[in-house]
């Protein structure tokens, strides 16, 4: 590679030797080449994007996506690499536009002599909006080539102008079959096999939850004991982890969504535990108990009105019990709507009346069915021919009540579920009634 004529100290991005025992185990089994890492084989694959570009030698700026542990700072590092570019590695947690500037003065140093720049930005969702547009001339004119590595949605935290000039690569987080393969690599590094049992074994990679960096810092643990090791020795031994979830973005709305999605298709278990993976991830609560109630009203409804019944139930429960005991009632009000009949007849029925609402403007009501507190009025011929509907044989009168000059329209088409196929009926009977007395 050509001498950099920035003259940068090391970095401590750079690997270093797998017989360097002072380094994390996760350092020293750092992937030498693209075709080593695990997991991502839909990007790195001969048929997948990157794959393809690396053939080309040839890379585009680009936004890698995806959870910790995944193998974002090393493809990016191989990528460099395997395309001959200077790896200039930068963390948006302790950068700022001091750093950025040193960083392009010395990638247009290295164009100059003809060496490409690779800039690896390592969280780049925290700069904030100037310092992601000061990249847009540089990755423009070609004086770096971009990856950005993120754990946040691009879309929201990324701005477009960035966007619109760079890739976005979602990585996985690693099956139990990539982080098997990890296990084994680790222990031909050591020379033995870690001291646990089968059952254990599996638990380690549970553990894991997907993260390969957290999966070979486990494994250090496991390493400096004699074994062997039982389930139980395995968990007093390390420190389970609350699963990954950011309660304030994407994680937070991506599980609440399941939650809902599980309740509407009557699934009470999977239901439950989506709740229980946001309890165990901090959620407020309250946060979950507002939603229920919103659901109640909007996917159960009329075809079961004691569910907004029992879901303000749970909200009120929770708020007097707090923690844990709470919970119970919230769980009990998921399992409710979960095993509830479904309708959304009151939700799209309030949506066509709004519509219809908006397009007729602010028509007054028939007079017939406004009322009359003074001579005038009822000199004007407000209340009319009212009739009063408990007063007739069959309790409904048939008035019209929409205003002159609309249509009548049917907005509310109750479901054949539960209660509302009790409406249902009593709906048509008026109907017939109304339509004999035409």
């Amino acid at each position: 590679m050509t001498q950099d004529p920035a003259q940068e100290p090391p970095s401590l991005f750079e690997p270093s030797g797998p017989d360097d025992v002072s380094r994390p185990l996760a350092d020293r089994l750092r992937p030498r080449v693209l075709t080593d890492v695990v997991g991502q084989e839909h990007l790195l694959g001969p048929d997948g994007p990157i794959g393809r570009m690396v053939s080309a030698h040839h890379l585009t700026s680009m936004v890698l996506w995806g959870p910790p542990g995944c193998g974002k700072t090393t493809i990016a590092r191989l990528l460099a690499d395997a395309t001959g570019l200077h790896f200039a590695p930068l963390s948006a947690t302790f950068s700022g536009v001091a750093e950025l500037r040193k960083v392009f003065q010395a990638a247009q140093k290295r164009r100059e002599v003809g060496q490409g720049t690779l800039l690896f930005v390592d969280e780049i969702h925290r700069f904030n909006r100037a310092q992601q547009d000061s990249f847009l001339p540089y990755v423009e004119d070609g004086t770096i080539v971009l990856v950005g590595a993120t754990t946040e949605n691009p879309s929201f935290e990324l701005n477009a102008a960035l966007l619109s000039r760079c890739q976005v690569y979602v990585l996985h987080r690693l099956d139990i079959t990539a982080l098997e393969s990890l296990l084994t690599k680790a222990e031909e590094l050591s020379g033995r096999s870690l001291p646990l049992d089968g059952q254990a074994r599996q638990t380690l990679l549970a553990l894991a939850d997907g993260d390969g960096r957290y999966l070979l810092n486990l494994v250090e643990q496991v390493q400096a004991v004699p074994g062997p090791l039982d389930v139980d020795g395995l968990l007093q031994l390390v420190q389970q982890r609350a699963p990954v979830y950011d309660k304030l973005q994407e994680g937070h709305y991506n599980l609440i969504s399941v939650l809902h999605k599980s309740m509407r298709g009557s699934d009470p278990d999977a239901a439950l535990y989506w709740l229980a993976r946001m309890l165990v991830g901090g959620e407020d609560p309250l946060f979950i108990a507002r939603r229920l109630v919103r659901f109640a009203t909007e996917d159960v409804a009329l075809a079961d009105p004691e569910a907004v019944h029992q879901s303000l139930a749970a909200w009120d429960v929770y708020e007097r019990l707090g923690s844990p005991e709470g919970e119970l009632a919230i769980a009990q009000a998921v399992v409710y709507l979960a095993t509830a009949p479904k309708s959304v007849a009151v939700y799209r029925g309030l949506t066509a009346a709004t519509r219809l609402a908006e397009k007729t403007g602010s028509l007054m009501p028939p007079a017939h069915i406004l009322n009359a507190p003074t001579r005038l009025m009822k000199d004007l011929g407000y209340g009319e021919g009212y009739r009063y509907d408990p007063d007739t044989n069959d309790g409904f009168s048939g008035a019209d009540y929409f205003p002159d000059g609309v249509d009548r329209q049917t907005l509310y088409e109750p479901s054949g579920h539960g209660h509302e196929k009790t409406i249902r009926d009593r709906i048509l009977r008026w109907e017939q009634l109304r339509d004999g007395r035409r």
